[in-house]
């Protein structure tokens, strides 16, 4: 019974597939405090950068108000008038303004695990309303650390300002023995200054929530062990399905090879288990390619096709065996190849020239054609092994 305990405990790291289901389900990991301190930071900025704009577009359309006459505010036309330089004076740096909060608001929600829309967390759920699953959740560990967080957000605040008004309580007070235009102007810009700061605290909190929120995420993850192996049965599929789907695998392969046959240029054999079949085109590649190679009974099959479709059949064991260990199919044959299959090509060419006609008998290939001996090597071993067996 310990042993099925243990074994039921979450202690493996989701799989890609678990962490894609809890995606689709929107589980993602997620922190309010980045997306609330982005969008005042963002705003602390934006007024820095657009306060200016602001609050002479704010100054401007304040004196056209002052400056209508009686006669001026009682006609329509004119009101039309005041009202569309308004909008003319404040839409531009208004609209920038809303515009960085709603670019920041995006980002900073977006910032921990990325975008995620999920049709099956937006559907209304019988456990979402609840009674019991909403105290669970009023007074579950997720609450606790949330009251946790908002007490010490406001901690932070309340510090942060105490420690701005301190330092800038002298400054404060001769805000009122100045002329009233300079004395707005200075408090306007120490309220900025303290909006900013204030604001860049928040970053405090968000150093330390968005952390916590992935490692709450994958820790709710996590899977036991024989979570695990029951993925992976699902997705990997049974033993023996995988063998079959090995089987078709390689019947497939072995077709598309034996549709390559035709094309090769001459088929190498060792008449006893080995058959290769090269194919030599010197506008693709500058050394002759493998087109098809096997053993035994593909051996035979790719003699019977190379027969008939009138391919050569060339007899050389040792380079057969050679070419087959030391080249993957498709691929070209090794330098050290060069000359043997050379004079192979050669005598091939030089057959068809004088089947056709147009040119002497071919003098018949040496018994021996010139193969390095570490491409022998492989190739002997295997040889002696057919014959014991």
């Amino acid at each position: 019974m310990a042993e099925n305990d243990s074994s039921q405990e979450r202690t493996e790291e989701a799989t890609p597939r678990r962490r894609e289901q809890a995606r689709e389900k929107g589980q993602v990991p997620r922190s309010k405090e980045l997306g609330t301190a982005a969008v005042l930071v963002a705003a602390a900025a934006g007024m820095l950068m657009m306060g200016g704009q602001i609050g002479e577009a704010m100054l401007t359309v304040a004196k056209s108000q002052f400056e209508l006459t009686r006669a001026e505010v009682f006609d329509l036309g004119e009101i039309s008038e005041l009202f569309s330089r308004i909008l003319s004076e404040l839409m531009v740096p208004v609209l920038g303004f809303v515009l960085v909060l709603f670019i920041a608001g995006f980002l900073g929600n977006i910032g921990l695990g990325g975008m995620s829309f999920s049709w099956q967390a937006a559907a209304p759920k019988a456990s979402k309303m609840s009674p019991l699953a909403g105290f669970k959740r009023m007074f579950g560990l997720q609450a606790l650390v949330e009251l946790v967080k908002s007490i010490a957000k406001f901690a932070v605040i309340a510090l942060v300002a105490w420690a701005l008004l301190s330092v800038n309580f002298d400054q404060i007070l001769q805000l009122s023995s100045g002329n009233p235009e300079g004395a707005v102007r200075d408090a306007l810009a120490l309220l900025l200054k303290l909006f900013v700061l204030l604001c860049s605290s928040l970053l405090i909190i968000v150093i330390i929530d968005a952390p916590y929120q992935l490692w709450n995420h994958n820790k709710q993850l996590k899977m036991t062990k024989q979570e695990v192996k029951d993925e992976y049965k699902q997705t990997e599929g049974k033993p023996e399905v995988k063998g079959k789907i090995r089987q078709l695998q390689r019947e497939m392969a072995q077709r598309r090879m034996m549709a390559e046959v035709p094309k090769a240029d001459v088929v190498v054999v060792n008449p006893t288990h080995y058959s290769v079949a090269l194919r030599y085109d010197k506008s693709i590649n500058n050394a002759p390619l493998v087109v098809a190679k096997g053993t035994d009974e593909i051996a035979l099959k790719i003699r019977e096709i190379a027969r008939e479709h009138e391919v050569p059949v060339v007899s050389s064991p040792a380079l057969a065996r050679a070419v087959y260990y030391s080249t993957k199919l498709d691929s070209p044959i090794p330098e050290g190849l060069f000359t043997a299959v050379a004079q192979i090509l050669a005598y091939v060419y030089q057959l068809k020239q004088f089947q056709s006609g147009r040119g002497r008998r071919p003098i018949a290939l040496p018994t021996e054609l010139p193969i390095p001996d570490d491409l022998k090597a492989g190739s002997e071993r295997d040889e002696d092994d057919h014959a014991e067996i």
